[in-house]
């Protein structure tokens, strides 16, 4: 494993992470809102290795060892977050990757595959939905969600180290699909995040308040030829089973990959195997 230093400009650092030899396949990991690499979990990225991935994580702005914003005011867009996965593959001397992209991650790389295509090899896209702006009458959240959204929560004692990571694994409780919630493994996760945040208040609001930038939309059909797997949760309650088939049918050639009980999540342990025996497919075909 190597680690470096990504300047994206004057004010922005990344902390980004290689794990695995250079000459393997280059598989850039896109996390979702509040993310940092530490989401990816250890063990996953190790198989992903065995399996001849040159895994990439990155501690996104606002995450990690990355630069923080003051809360509630980010100095960057969503747009900004995509050149930056850009600007990793650049420093990393990666011409053509392979993306996989979870939640607001999967935004990401729907957008980086739209915009600068000869970049990307292969598409993933996990508990995520359709960025393309024509596609619209898709299910909400579930009301539980919706809730979470709405109504203003207790924030914990962010000098408090056992008590934010008891919130944040709180946090994801309502997002697991049943019997998928591994309490000791996203504690685990948690209490890394903590360790390595330099401002936890920033990590948990500034990802939910972003603009978007000035980027002009786009089809999805856009993305014809670029292998492309999506994958789903039947039992997701911030993206409905629905929005992963309309990725799906979006994208020419795309294939949907269904976990049953799975939620809102990094897909858990017991689908690694089909998850990475899809991917492998995947990146042969590209």
């Amino acid at each position: 494993m190597t680690t470096r230093i990504v300047r994206i400009d004057d004010r922005t650092e990344l902390y980004v992470e290689s794990i695995g030899d250079d000459s393997a396949h280059p598989l850039l990991l896109l996390g979702g809102a509040t993310w940092s690499k530490d989401w990816w979990d250890d063990e996953l990225c190790a198989r992903f290795v065995s399996s001849g991935y040159r895994v990439v994580r990155f501690d996104q702005r606002d995450t990690g060892e990355s630069t923080a914003y003051p809360t509630g005011e980010p100095g960057y867009t969503g747009a900004d977050l995509v050149t930056d996965a850009v600007a990793v593959l650049d420093q990393l001397g990666i011409q053509r990757a392979h993306l996989a992209g979870l939640s607001m991650g999967g935004g990401i790389a729907q957008q980086l595959a739209a915009r600068y295509r000869e970049r990307v090899a292969s598409l993933t896209l996990i508990s995520t939905s359709p960025t393309d702006p024509a596609i619209d009458g898709l299910p909400g959240p579930a009301p539980e969600i919706r809730q979470l959204f709405t109504e203003e929560a207790a924030e914990p004692d962010w000098t408090d180290p056992a008590a934010v990571i008891g919130y944040i694994v709180e946090g994801e409780r309502p997002f697991a699909g049943p019997g998928n919630f591994d309490e000791d493994r996203l504690h685990a996760i948690a209490a890394q995040v903590v360790d390595r945040t330099g401002n936890l208040p920033s990590m948990m609001t500034n990802h939910f308040i972003l603009a978007d930038g000035d980027e002009a939309p786009y089809a999805l059909s856009d993305l014809a030829g670029i292998p492309t797997l999506v994958v789903h949760g039947t039992a997701d309650p911030m993206f409905p089973l629905d929005h992963g088939k309309a990725l799906a049918e979006a994208i020419p050639g795309a294939r949907l990959l269904e976990l049953v009980d799975v939620g809102h999540q990094l897909p858990p342990p017991h689908t690694w195997d089909r998850l990475i025996a899809a991917m492998t497919k995947l990146r042969a075909s590209a």
